[in-house]
């Protein structure tokens, strides 16, 4: 079966899986492109109020990049540069989705796996998962657009630490250091993010929504324009305003539909 990004909905989930068989789900050039792809289509589907993102099986997020095949992909600076431009657009594919994104994480997370369960809102993990990028051990670097996921979620000297020692760091190490959301036991990965993705979409869509882009811009350090700050508050006129004050008050279970 050839290396590919699969999707597959449960009711308003959209569950994306890395797929590279007897590679622990290692990234093609040709799988960076399919997330891209998949990331673009689920971004512009509106019935989508969270995303989970996963590897095949049960021993790798993605054991990071395809090495196999740099000879042909990746061989010089030229190629290296094209390289690049397809693996950043698939990050900013990832980043900009509007939705919530979740990285399910069983065992190995390295390489371009960390670099994209760095840009998901929450990250999962089991306890015998490992994370790193030794990429100084091949003799490249990572580029801006993915080392700035990494700065921004944990910081310029874990960041380093993890290029610089190529350590692979353990579970705890990954939560202490803030790579990780939250750590549960590896036969429990499946189920706790699938309730946490359930919770979310049990919230109002599009406050979900603005909440994701609202902390994307503060974590850039862009302070909100005046039309941004008055916009803010338009959730006041939605039908699912309503909704959730209404079933609020009646100590009842909301039922939004994005409006």
């Amino acid at each position: 079966m050839k290396p590919t990004v699969l999707i597959e909905r449960q009711a308003a989930i959209a569950i994306v899986t890395l797929s590279h068989p007897g590679k622990m789900n290692a990234l093609t050039l040709s799988m960076w492109q399919d997330l891209r792809d998949v990331m673009t289509e689920l971004s512009a589907d509106t019935s989508v109020r969270c995303v989970i993102l996963r590897g095949a099986g049960e021993q790798a997020f993605a054991a990071g990049a395809d090495v196999s095949e740099f000879p042909s992909v990746r061989a010089n600076q030229a190629q290296a540069r094209h390289y690049a431009e397809i693996t950043s657009a698939a990050m900013r594919a990832v980043v900009e989705c509007p939705h919530p994104v979740i990285a399910m994480i069983h065992g190995v997370c390295v390489g371009g796996g960390l670099e994209i369960a760095a840009l998901c809102d929450l990250r999962i993990c089991g306890s015998s998962s490992r994370f790193g990028a030794p990429v100084g051990k091949l003799g490249l670097v990572m580029s801006y657009d993915e080392m700035a996921g990494l700065v921004a979620l944990a910081g310029r000297s874990t960041t380093l630490e993890i290029l610089l020692e190529g350590r692979i760091l353990d579970a705890n190490d990954a939560y202490v250091k803030n790579l990780v959301t939250r750590v549960v036991p590896d036969a429990e990965v499946e189920s706790e993010t699938l309730a946490t993705a359930k919770r979310i979409t049990q919230g109002a869509p599009l406050v979900a929504r603005w909440h994701r882009h609202a902390a994307l811009q503060l974590e850039a350090g862009v302070a909100p324009t005046a039309e941004q700050i008055d916009a803010s508050y338009s959730c006041y006129d939605t039908a699912d305003f309503q909704t959730g004050l209404n079933a609020f008050i009646a100590k009842a279970k909301p039922h939004f539909e994005g409006k």
